[in-house]
């Protein structure tokens, strides 16, 4: 297995451990969330997140401005994976392109086939993604069980997954759209890509400067805030270089492993879980918008992954890699299923101002993600075990 560990490098193990702590502190953060909203402290707790400040609620500054940076961390891993990691050779990039095609492409057909006509249809983006942190965290925690080549897929599919959700976030989520704002937001994008490539500015400061402008104008654009983030992870300078200290891109996302990790997405966990669940909580997964993100999440995305997956290795699109099984790829769509952070993301922008539905989208996703989890990782820990018995 050389080849697979030169593959891992130090960037690689850095951002892996920091998803595994970062997915171990989310389900801290949700159970604390959860426990808080339906205690006496409920409505204080609520009524934190909803008051108003500076013009927007505490809520509304989390998803809206610090997961602006989160984003920008995705943009960052997207960019790594495109120049020097595993999407940089077509070759290798195909197999988890593929899966990743399946992986969002079934379960928004099952949402879409269940609410198609209703109100409910504009859900049909919520069962598309997959949370990276909880993802890896859990196949962090079956070590040596499963093979190295796994954590490199899982994370080039979790990573094009995003891609997928962002490209939806912007095409699909859109409201009071602004053409001047967008303009604006552009413009910035493009002045900053000329400062990188024609005048080669290292300056993060610059960049980050121009980043928080383009914020601004995309904000008031209609589209979706967040997607400056992504746009700002492009226009940094990037070094293909390994370990590169003088690539402005390699050194944000070093920087923001911890910061991402340990607080921005907590601060999301503990805004976005905060649910009330009453005596009749089943009654509002009894709706076709919940029937679809359960088996969507849970059932469509082992199922697309790992058909799209076979189908491409038997028509020699690609092929599997030497040291894993179909078993594993099964139990990588499994853990493709646990949708949490971009899944809730969707569900806010979906439905937002329908408060009743976005309560009742967030816990059918929360239960989705931990039934998905707990397959997942039974399912590898079990393979894994055999694996052990047979050598």
């Amino acid at each position: 297995m050389p080849d697979i560990q030169t593959m891992l490098s130090r960037t690689f193990n850095n951002f892996f451990e920091s998803e595994k702590s970062s997915g171990i502190f989310l389900i801290f953060c949700t159970l604390l969330s959860l426990a808080l909203a339906n205690s006496s402290l409920g409505p204080d707790y609520l009524s934190f997140w909803h008051a108003p400040v500076a013009g927007l609620t505490r809520e509304h500054w989390v998803n809206d401005g610090l997961m602006a940076i989160f984003f920008l961390f995705v943009g960052l891993e997207l960019e790594r994976e495109l120049y020097s990691g595993e999407l940089s050779n077509l070759k290798n990039a195909l197999f988890p392109i593929v899966a990743a095609l399946g992986g969002i492409g079934v379960p928004a057909s099952i949402h879409f086939m269940l609410n198609t006509g209703t109100p409910t249809q504009a859900g049909t983006g919520i069962p598309m993604a997959t949370d990276i942190a909880f993802a890896l965290g859990v196949l962090a925690m079956l070590g040596s069980r499963v093979p190295a080549s796994l954590k490199i897929f899982l994370t080039a599919l979790a990573v094009i997954d995003d891609l997928g959700a962002i490209i939806v976030i912007a095409l699909f989520y859109t409201a009071q759209f602004s053409p001047t704002y967008l303009a604006g937001a552009l413009v910035v994008f493009i002045l900053l890509l000329i400062l990188n490539r024609a005048f080669k500015v290292m300056s993060v400061p610059v960049y980050l400067l121009g980043g928080a402008l383009m914020w601004f104008f995309m904000f008031k654009s209609g589209v979706h805030a967040t997607i400056s983030g992504v746009l700002l992870a492009f226009s940094l300078p990037f070094s293909a270089k390994a370990e590169d200290e003088e690539s402005p891109s390699h050194q944000l996302e070093n920087f923001l492993h911890k910061p991402v990790a340990f607080i921005i997405l907590p601060l999301f966990a503990l805004a976005n879980t905060g649910l009330v669940i009453g005596p009749e909580w089943q009654k509002s997964l009894s709706s076709m918008n919940s029937w679809g993100i359960i088996a969507g999440l849970v059932i469509g995305k082992p199922v697309g992954i790992s058909l799209a997956s076979f189908l491409a290795v038997a028509m020699n699109v690609c092929r599997l890699p030497p040291d894993l099984k179909w078993r594993h790829i099964f139990g990588a769509g499994l853990l493709g299923g646990i949708g949490f952070t971009m899944s809730i993301f969707i569900a806010n922008l979906a439905f937002a101002g329908r408060a009743e539905i976005i309560d009742a989208s967030r816990l059918a996703i929360l239960l989705s993600s931990l039934a998905a989890g707990a397959l997942g990782f039974l399912w590898l820990k079990r393979s894994g075990d055999e694996i052990q018995a047979v050598v």
